[in-house]
């Protein structure tokens, strides 16, 4: 067969410009059969909007030109913000469901249920879900975003897809996932499927990819054979992106050793009063029985004195983002006490004050949902100073937007509306927003997840300046990456629920006392997990 005949995806000259702005400008790449074409870039470089063409979905009122040829029959699209796709009023399940039931309807009657639960079940252990009935039988928000990411890729596969955009499918997945969410695409790729991939995450790119081509500000930069351009690039830029993240986690604990010259604290200094406490926390979700809970988080405690940095470890549905929501009052039905300055907190977000609020800043891992499309990002941000510290409209649109350039947005995204920018542009964005109010607490749902290297590393440093700046400022990390957990001074390792680990980083990590965080360290295998010197 020739290359020609193997193409089952093609992209030719593709131009996309929206308000005057070319968000992805002359682009041209092949999907083969049987191989992975990975898309790399910094937020907001057009990966989206490239995937999405394979599609025929582009932005509204977006003029396009170039050809966009699907040779493959359908195409299926595994999107960086799940949640967007899944109907927040239909239980997790119910998609697979209707899809299932279109694929048996050739079958006699009595045939037809227990070969629509074969094929969900198949499609499920085949994206990383076996024994998920409980799962199927929840909301979307009670799912955790990676839960939620492999219900989607659950319906990809259930539809028979030739040709599969998959756009971060490791965003927000522990080590341990990742390995086979990675193992399951090769699987795909076996059976003659083509893959674009969208991804920040190059370890997955490095390992998976045949052919990478590489974008900066909507344009190609560089493109050819995978171990070509991720071993020994052409382009300046691109070797910035390639990188090891071992040298930028080095970078930056260097950069910290140089900021302060503080030392150590002795046993002998009294341990400050927390900012925030956290006593003996179970929570719960609501069961597929009527008056059944179901617990998600047992008996966590957390301790942050001012400054700290806390790292929440652990694999997707173990219960982070349910003790985050809990802390910032969006999840109420718990035991346990949370206390701000030895106060307890009012469990609901509705019955806490705006100063409660400010204090308590939530940066959620789907940045999207949570912000409104029918206003500019700029006028959004500053209505958090407004709102919660009363500060004058004018302050706070100045703040605003120094915060925004602070994170790396320009004027052409600050004046935009949210459906202009990339995921990753919208969680900076988020970011800004919840730094405005000035917090004590700051919690941070996988926010560098869907980042690249580099901007990762901004990131890092943007927070880092804050909580040297704000000595009374706690930072409450959730994340997947143990490479940027080794920022954290602590980490509370996560396991179906409940607590397993829990203590300074470095010795967490160079040394684990559990099984399970053994695993996640051993399976890190994309950077050295151990802080320098641990």
């Amino acid at each position: 067969m020739s290359a020609a005949a193997n193409v089952v995806a093609e992209v030719d000259g593709l131009r996309v410009e929206v308000g005057g702005r070319a968000v992805v400008d002359g682009v041209s790449l092949r999907v083969r059969a049987g191989a992975v074409t990975a898309l790399v870039g910094a937020s907001g470089s057009g990966k989206t909007t490239t995937g999405l063409a394979l599609l025929g979905a582009y932005p509204p009122d977006a003029l396009v030109t170039g050809t966009v040829t699907v040779t493959g029959g359908l195409v299926g699209h595994v999107p960086q913000h799940p949640a967007a796709v899944l109907n927040p009023a239909r239980r997790a399940g119910a998609l697979l469901t209707d899809i299932a039931r279109t694929q048996v309807r050739h079958l006699p009657r009595r045939e037809r249920a227990k070969a629509a639960r074969h094929r969900i079940t198949e499609a499920l252990t085949r994206a990383q879900l076996p024994d998920a009935a409980g799962l199927l039988h929840r909301y979307p928000h009670q799912l955790s975003g990676g839960q939620q990411q492999r219900v989607v890729l659950a319906q990809a596969l259930l539809l028979g897809a030739r040709v599969v955009v998959a756009d971060e499918p490791t965003t927000g997945q522990d080590a341990l996932t990742k390995r086979r969410i990675v193992a399951e695409l090769m699987s795909v790729v076996q059976q003659g499927i083509g893959v674009l991939l969208l991804s920040h995450d190059l370890d997955v790119v490095r390992e998976l990819a045949d052919e990478i081509v590489v974008l900066r500000d909507g344009r190609v930069v560089e493109a050819g054979p995978a171990e070509q351009v991720a071993s020994a690039p052409r382009d300046a830029w691109t070797r910035q992106l390639f990188a090891p993240r071992d040298a930028w986690t080095r970078q930056w604990f260097a950069s910290q050793e140089e900021q302060t010259d503080a030392g150590p604290r002795t046993g002998a200094e009294p341990e400050p009063r927390p900012v925030l406490e956290v006593r003996d926390l179970t929570a719960h979700h609501r069961g597929s029985r009527p008056r059944r809970t179901v617990d998600v988080l047992r008996n966590a405690s957390l301790r942050l004195p001012p400054g700290a940095r806390v790292a929440v470890v652990g694999r997707s549905g173990s219960g982070k983002t349910t003790l985050g929501r809990c802390l910032a009052g969006l999840h109420r039905t718990y035991e346990g006490e949370i206390l701000l300055d030895g106060v307890p907190l009012p469990r609901s977000l509705r019955d806490r004050t705006p100063a409660h609020l400010a204090a308590v800043q939530y940066v959620f891992q789907d940045a999207q949902a949570s912000f409104d499309e029918h206003r500019t990002v700029l006028a959004q941000v500053a209505r958090t100073a407004i709102r919660l510290r009363g500060a004058a409209p004018a302050d706070a649109t100045r703040e605003a937007g120094e915060l925004l350039a602070e994170v790396g947005l320009g004027e052409q995204h600050i004046h935009s509306h949210p459906g202009r920018l990339s995921g990753g542009e919208l969680q900076r964005a988020a970011l800004a927003r919840a730094l405005l109010a000035r917090p004590r607490v700051l919690i941070c749902d996988e926010i560098t997840s869907g980042l690249d290297t580099v901007t990762r590393h901004g990131i890092l440093t943007v927070l880092d300046r804050h909580l040297r700046e704000q000595p009374d400022l706690a930072l409450v990390w959730i994340t997947h990456d143990l490479g940027t957990a080794t920022t954290a001074d602590q980490i509370l390792v996560l396991d179906a629920g409940n607590p397993v680990e829990q203590g300074p980083t470095g010795q967490v990590l160079a040394a684990p006392g559990h099984p399970f965080t053994a695993a996640l360290v051993e399976a890190s295998s994309g950077a050295r997990v151990g802080a320098p010197g641990a």
